[in-house]
């Protein structure tokens, strides 16, 4: 396809002129005005600013070398350090020869000297370098995937764009995935799987043929494809589907595109429906709707809306007590601080949904840090009031457990309100230490050397092996809720139970039963050596003032 059939941009070219002396700036914007769209910086560093701004929407940079505060030379050297920006291409104005060839050297494409040569001149070696530049866009775009032969993904993008133009009809955005990739690159090897890439490319591009559409390799084993309207892609499945007895494909789909979203966010939308069904092992299509569009919208006003919540204290934490029930009175042995959400528009929003949203996105640090010292916050009250506090139970998210620095914040918090390092209980899920077992012990030990007392929350969910579990320095293990339930509604599965509660004996640890919700399980739990327990059987969570309750009672009872 040549150029003049297919431009990659069909709006008048911006070009930035920077000089600081404003009559050289008028003189270039008058030449150039009625052809292409200007934009004037009157040094260096306001040139850059615009750059970064603006981006490859710039077509041309006429840069003068001798300039204040930050001159040509300099303005080019840190060109050639950006990625993209050192794409868009400059033309020196000067009248020293010397600092020419220099110019080139950082990656000027042409000069201009001064004073300046008839406009016409001008004219033609910026229309020149414009359609170069394009040009080498263009064979850029049109690079294909070396491995599958298919279009690779800006110039897809771009084709994309230009179909939008050329047919007026209804459009899909398809992302394919195969199942499980990796596992058949260790079973079968990168050769064999490079041979099944191919044969699924070109079975792909017979398929889109059929619908006038294209097609392009996104990722290792993710395909997009761009077609004509379709209701139903069951048949396309089937087709990929019976290629190789090994090969399992997921598709996500975007119908019916809307064409004013930008290309990209429209593969954003199928890919989205496809990660939807990322470990479903009967539907393999997903069909980006309404609802889904909806709950993106939901999801990103909580995100919008979460640096505001930290501010006006709309996360609330609540307090769930653990129960010692090794006596015939049970007694407060400790609590876990949960939080929750009071939104002042959607009402009050499941930590069931912000939790996991926050730990998609990397906002779950702050949320986190805030929730540790509000808990911290509480426990200075208590002793103020009461002269007395229990230990309290805080989530430590894995992402927490990456910070370098993490033993420090917790050491700040305790020695900003006063309280001791052993009334602050972390609780860690079991499957953070299977994600990078080394990493996080080293954590876990630098914690434990500050006086913090481990949790290991969710046990029997992580999937850790023995031999880690032995190697764990942990000081408590609280069984996930999932085991207590079963155990009470299969008699059979007490013996699971039995276990975990042997393996806590072995690591020489206490217990905690959660999800206790009934006489039964308080009597079951009890008969199998577990003293700890915490569920609505006892207490639901609840607000800091009605948990003071249990305090006072427990202070009492001393």
């Amino acid at each position: 396809m040549k150029t003049k059939n297919f431009e990659l941009y069909n709006e008048r070219r911006k070009i930035l002129i920077v000089d600081d002396e404003e009559i050289n700036r008028a003189l270039l914007e008058h030449i150039l005005s009625d052809t292409y769209e200007t934009i004037s910086a009157e040094n260096g560093r306001e040139a850059l600013d615009i750059i970064k701004k603006e981006g490859d929407n710039i077509s041309l940079v006429l840069l003068d070398i001798m300039m204040p505060e930050l001159d040509g030379i300099s303005v080019l050297k840190q060109l050639r350090n950006k990625v993209n920006i050192d794409e868009i291409p400059v033309i020196v104005l000067t009248s020293d020869s010397h600092a020419e060839e220099l110019s080139l050297e950082l990656g000027a494409v042409d000069f201009i000297s001064k004073p300046y040569p008839p406009q016409e001149i001008i004219r033609a070696r910026i229309k020149r370098t414009i359609e170069l530049y394009y040009d080498r866009k263009l064979i850029n775009y049109t690079e294909r995937d070396v491995l599958t032969g298919l279009y690779n993904m800006q110039y897809f993008y771009q084709y994309a764009l230009y179909m939008d133009q050329k047919f007026d009809e209804d459009m899909d955005a398809i992302v394919l995935d195969i199942h499980h990739f990796h596992i058949l690159n260790e079973r079968f090897g990168k050769k064999h799987c490079d041979k099944l890439l191919k044969k699924v490319a070109t079975n792909l591009k017979r398929i889109v043929a059929n619908s006038s559409g294209i097609v392009c390799r996104n990722e290792a084993d993710t395909f997009f494809m761009y077609v004509k309207h379709k209701d139903n892609y069951d048949d396309i499945l089937e087709d990929i589907n019976s290629l190789d007895e090994n090969l399992r494909f997921r598709m996500g789909v975007y119908q019916c595109v809307d064409k004013k979203l930008e290309i990209s966010q429209r593969f954003d939308r199928a890919n989205h429906a496809c990660n939807m069904i990322r470990d479903s092992l009967t539907k393999h299509i997903m069909i980006y709707d309404r609802k889904i569009y909806e709950e993106e919208l939901f999801e990103e006003n909580l995100i919008d809306s979460f640096k505001k919540a930290l501010e006006n204290d709309e996360f609330i934490i609540f307090y769930q007590p653990k129960f010692n029930v090794s006596k015939d009175v049970p007694f407060l042995n400790s609590a876990e601080a949960l939080v929750r959400w009071k939104h002042p528009k959607i009402g009050l929003v499941s930590p069931g949904i912000f939790i996991p949203l926050f730990e998609r996105n990397g906002l779950i640090e702050q949320l986190d840090y805030y929730i540790w010292k509000k808990v911290a916050k509480d426990m200075k009250e208590w002793l103020e009031k009461y002269n007395y506090t229990v230990p309290v139970s805080v989530n430590v998210s894995r992402i927490d457990m990456y910070n370098h620095n993490l033993a420090h914040v917790f050491k700040d918090i305790i020695s900003e309100y006063g309280i001791d390092s052993s009334n602050i209980l972390l609780e860690i899920t079991e499957s953070a230490y299977a994600d990078d077992e080394a990493q996080i012990i080293e954590m876990v030990k630098e914690l434990r050397n500050e006086g913090f007392k481990i949790e290991m929350d969710d046990f029997g969910t992580g999937y850790s092996s023995l031999n880690m579990i032995a190697r764990l320095p942990i000081d408590v293990l609280k069984i996930d809720r999932s085991f207590v339930k079963n155990a009470s509604e299969y008699p059979s599965d007490i013996k699971v139970l039995e276990v975990i509660i042997d393996i806590a004996k072995y690591l020489n640890v206490p217990v905690i039963a959660e999800g206790v919700e009934t006489k039964e399980q308080v009597d079951l739990i009890k008969k199998l050596g577990c003293d700890i327990i915490q569920g609505f059987y006892f207490s639901k969570p609840i607000p800091k003032e009605e948990f003071e309750k249990y305090i006072v009672e427990r202070k009492e009872s001393l």
